[in-house]
């Protein structure tokens, strides 16, 4: 007489491997470091730079809140740079490569 094989036990081995390949290519395949960093780089910008333009607004250009906003974006650009070696200009909505953000910053009044 032949034994049948035990369906249940092959169907339950077949998950537990399959999901084993899987968590496997899941942690090669996942995102990379880098691109987690740019998205905090540019988040952190971004905050800075909106609540520097509400400042000099309801504030003025040389009032307190506006000069602490200079120097959060400040550190923004520099976190960015220190983990990617690029920073995020918002007014432009673009990366620079160049450590250039003195050429783009708000320290001076508009024209």
């Amino acid at each position: 007489m032949l034994k049948r094989p035990n369906r249940k036990r092959g169907s339950f081995l077949n998950l537990v491997f399959g999901g084993a390949l899987l968590l496997g290519l899941l942690t090669l395949v996942g995102p990379p470091r880098a691109a987690a960093g740019e998205d905090e780089c540019q988040k952190r910008t971004v905050h800075a730079d909106h609540e520097l333009h509400e400042a000099i607004e309801h504030h003025g250009w040389d009032s307190k809140q506006a000069n602490h906003w200079r120097n959060e974006l400040q550190a923004a650009r520099e976190f960015c740079w220190d983990h990617s070696h690029r920073w995020w200009d918002e007014d432009a909505h673009r990366w620079h490569t160049d450590r250039d953000w003195d050429d783009h910053d708000h320290d001076h009044p508009p024209h």
